[in-house]
């Protein structure tokens, strides 16, 4: 079942804007760099003012799914909260609020080395893409607009 999805994945989605991360092969860019739905997992919070918010899709894509920025919200405290990734180290609070940077966020990695003192630096970003895949799930199994999102639900 897994195959025929990353199968359709990929007949949906440009591969230019799908990249191999440890643990999530297949995993969508950001949103703001031209993203599937399941790129709402690196999205930031809602209501807060942007660098670069002129790319922002969020808000776009949120719509589409038949999502408020509150549920959205919701859902990303609840899974933080599960999961202990609420700090004030990172943007917004959380970490399930963070980006698919690989090359390093100081923020992020600051708290997957307090949350995963046990594991090495590779481990414990791979265990946050991991998780990141998970909370992409379940965002989008909250979604109302099932239609759209169905091709993206493993």
């Amino acid at each position: 079942m897994l195959e025929n999805v990353i199968d359709s994945i990929k007949k949906l989605v440009d591969p230019r804007f799908l990249r191999d991360v440890p643990n999530w092969s297949d995993a969508p860019v950001p949103v703001c760099m031209g993203g599937d739905y399941r790129a709402l997992t690196f999205c930031c919070k809602p209501g807060h003012s942007l660098t670069f918010g002129y790319k922002c899709r969020r808000d776009e894509k949120l719509q589409e799914i038949g999502m408020t920025s509150e549920k959205f919200m919701e859902i990303k405290q609840a899974y933080s909260t599960l999961h202990d990734w609420d700090s004030n180290l990172p943007c917004f609070g959380s970490i399930s609020y963070c980006c698919m940077r690989q090359s390093g966020c100081s923020h992020r990695d600051a708290v997957l080395r307090q949350r995963y003192p046990n594991l090495t630096s590779e481990e414990a970003l791979a265990e946050y893409f991991r998780l990141k895949k998970i909370l992409a799930q379940e965002i989008l199994q909250q979604a109302y607009n099932k239609d759209v999102v169905a091709p993206f639900l493993e």
